[in-house]
């Protein structure tokens, strides 16, 4: 897709451009940290880095909500139906000090990942392949430079228009 700026002229826009610069958590924060920080930045997900800030995994927030979800109760509907309601709308304290690298799965998948100057279309690629509302933005060393949310891309791509 081709947007026209007047500053810019005709190009295609690249993740940079629309990425935005999310918090990130580490493998060691506690999970109830990462539901705070989803929640507060009206994030769809979070980037998990390491010290050297590269993503190790990207989560989605359906991912993130797993985690809070005492494990005993996951795979057995018939046991969450037990829970009077008191209980259940408190669920979410449970996590107590597990953390986010506790929850991940083993081996962790390789992150949703795109260069700085990856097209629209590269990104929605990436999106939908890995079904994740959030694609990490790396520069050449693999370092987190940014994040592109669903929101902002589908935006992205309504204000273009399909005649643009």
């Amino acid at each position: 897709m081709t947007i026209t700026t007047p500053a810019q002229g005709n190009r295609e826009m690249q993740a940079h451009e629309i990425a935005v610069h999310p918090p990130t958590v580490r493998i060691d924060d506690p999970v109830s940290k990462a539901v705070q920080l989803m929640v507060v930045n009206r994030l769809p997900g979070l980037v998990v880095v390491d010290d050297e800030d590269r993503p190790v995994a990207v989560l989605p927030g359906t991912q993130v909500l797993r985690l809070t979800i005492p494990e005993t109760y996951r795979d057995d509907p018939a046991l969450v139906r037990t829970v009077d309601e008191i209980h259940a709308d408190l669920f979410w304290h449970g996590p107590g000090k597990l953390t986010v690298g506790d929850c991940l799965p083993s081996p962790v998948a390789k992150p949703a990942t795109v260069a700085p100057d990856a097209t629209l279309l590269e990104v929605a690629t990436v999106m939908a392949n890995k079904r994740s509302p959030l694609i990490a933005v790396i520069d050449h060393s693999g370092r987190l430079v940014g994040a592109v949310t669903l929101e902002r891309l589908l935006t992205s791509l309504a204000v273009a228009g399909p005649n643009d």
